[in-house]
């Protein structure tokens, strides 16, 4: 997995808060949903490693499930897998539009940038 990525989609999900909530009920750094956590057998959520390695694992499922489409993929991980087959590709959600502008906003930083 492209660390850079992995740190684009904690930034734009919850600005680096391992404690942050959304609205939604998705937690963590890697704001993942309750239905992904119970998907992935997480039990601490909070916990940053967790967290990260379930967001991980779970956004890496999307790639292979999109063919590696990094669009569609982190569309998938904003808006559900579902509104991607729904909508035969990038579902017309304001959210999930502005996501995808913010995450390549910061992959392109990060790629330019890395943290060692």
């Amino acid at each position: 997995m492209d660390p850079a990525l992995v740190m684009a989609v904690i930034y734009a999900e919850s600005q680096f808060d391992p404690m942050a909530v959304s609205p939604k009920g998705a937690v963590g750094l890697m704001q993942l949903s309750p239905i992904v956590t119970r998907e992935l057998g997480i039990i601490d959520p909070f916990d940053p490693q967790v967290n990260i390695d379930g967001g991980v694992r779970y956004l890496k499922n999307l790639l292979d499930t999109f063919d590696g489409d990094q669009e569609l993929a982190l569309a998938a991980y904003n808006a559900g897998p579902t509104q991607i087959y729904r909508h035969n590709g990038v579902p017309p959600f304001k959210e999930t539009r502005e996501y995808l502008k913010r995450v390549f906003y910061y992959l392109t930083f990060y790629q330019k940038n890395p943290i060692s």
